[in-house]
């Protein structure tokens, strides 16, 4: 059975996949695998659905898809009606920060919550619109004024750390609501997504005390899960992805810090402590088995998240587990990848297909011969050479996709800067625009 792909679906897969980057729409016309992994996430997403938490960190080494599995499972988690908000981190957004990080990463989570209608960001106005109106018809259906449904509904928002101030903005943004004042609205989604910076100036605009900051961050996050299921929605899923970043850090107050706030997190989410609130984190293997500089350098942590012996002893995987390794593409997924792809330039169309399927296996051999087994463990490169090369036989259907195949160049995917991990004993400054030392190796032993 074939499906038909949208012309907007199908230009956005190919853009992306052609830049080496992980599409924001279609994940599912081209996924392949990895079925009890997605599997164990729908339960989590049934089970935050249901006002439950779940935790999971997805690991994986580079190249093996973890930025795609969790947009996958983002994608997964809108059609269950959840909020979902994502964010990469990097050395100005972390978890925890005492120079505004912490705050800068809550402010890009605010900045992408999606919904089903609203996918690609910019969905928390809609969602306060939606609680507003769903009070009013709430207040009509009962004979009661507006403000006392919203007064009912935020009650509980108020006995949180960090609640009331939100309650009082909601309220903020009803008033502008009803009085048409687009400046009071501006204001109170500015604070809602954490861009004021100081609590004066957040003060003057919304009468509120307090602003979200590097030590509220977290319990911001609870707020407002709490929040999208008073405006009718399921739940929260937060995706944080290149956790890689906390441990490059090379202070290890710093990176302990940060895996504090990770083990609180976990805390709470094994003790059902929040409310229809999901996190689902991605790293490598190296940034939770590393016993130096990893999630296992800090023992409460290794002692939440070690492996379970007995599916070890066992030999199988257990998918019920706060850590799900994402294993690299077998052959016989990556040739079902191509198919997809080639299926997604016909629009879904096997009549219209740019080759038939023994070029499939013919371009696997050919990357074989050049790279060996990287081409479908680090596929990336392979990818968009084959979308190059179906784009040429699109733009010019006269040329023989044989005689085009041997002329195509595949490398092995080396990563990038991001992925290179700095020792604690060398300065970052002494690196070139290569990661590799510049030959100041004198400065490495100098003493004053």
């Amino acid at each position: 059975m074939t499906i038909a792909v949208r012309p907007r679906e199908r230009d956005a897969l190919i853009q992306a996949l052609r830049a080496g980057v992980v599409p924001r729409v279609g994940q599912h016309l081209i996924q392949v695998g990895r079925f009890k992994e997605i599997e164990g996430l729908l339960k989590d997403i049934e089970r935050i659905a249901d006002g439950g938490t779940a935790f999971r960190l997805i690991l994986g080494p580079y190249g093996a898809g973890k930025t795609f599995f969790l947009n996958l499972i983002r994608s997964m988690a809108l059609e269950k009606k959840l909020v979902t908000a994502s964010a990469d981190l990097n050395p100005d957004r972390r978890l925890h920060g005492s120079g505004g990080q912490a705050r800068s990463l809550y402010s890009e989570l605010a900045k992408n919550i999606s919904t089903r209608t609203k996918p690609d960001g910019g969905a928390l106005t809609g969602i306060v619109e939606k609680f507003i109106f769903t009070a009013e018809g709430e207040a009509k259906g009962r004979s009661v004024g507006t403000a006392i449904v919203i007064h009912e509904k935020l009650e509980k928002l108020a006995e949180m750390v960090g609640g009331y101030d939100f309650a009082h903005v909601i309220s903020e943004y009803w008033r502008a609501h009803s009085e048409g004042n687009q400046d009071l609205k501006a204001h109170a989604i500015r604070w809602l997504r954490g861009e004021y910076t100081t609590k004066t100036e957040a003060r003057l605009a919304l009468g509120v005390r307090t602003i979200v900051d590097d030590a509220s961050m977290y319990d911001q996050l609870k707020l407002l899960s709490l929040f999208v299921r008073l405006a009718g929605f399921s739940g929260l899923l937060v995706c944080l992805d290149e956790l890689v970043n906390l441990y490059k850090l090379n202070n290890s107050q710093a990176r302990n810090a940060n895996y504090e706030q990770i083990l609180r997190i976990l805390n709470d989410t094994l003790q059902s402590n929040n409310e229809g609130l999901g996190f689902l984190l991605g790293g490598t293997p190296e940034f939770l088995f590393d016993t130096r500089r990893g999630l296992y350098s800090y023992s409460a942590l290794q002692s939440r998240l070690t492996e379970n012996t007995f599916a070890k002893a066992a030999n199988v995987v257990d998918y019920n587990h706060p850590v799900l390794q994402l294993p690299s593409l077998t052959p016989e997924d990556f040739l079902v990848l191509l198919g997809k792809i080639l299926n997604v330039f016909a629009y879904g169309d096997e009549s219209k297909h740019l080759v038939p399927d023994e070029a499939i296996v013919a371009f696997m051999q050919h990357c074989q011969q050049r790279i060996g087994e990287a081409y479908f463990r680090t596929p990336r490169t392979t990818i968009t050479s084959w979308v190059n090369f179906l784009s040429v036989l699109e733009e010019s259907p006269c040329l023989d996709w044989r005689a085009l195949l041997g002329q195509i160049e595949v490398k092995p995917d080396a990563g990038d800067l991001n992925d290179l991990v700095v020792p604690e004993d060398l300065n970052p400054g002494m690196l070139d625009a290569t990661g590799t030392n510049n030959g100041n190796d004198e400065f490495t032993t100098f003493k004053l």
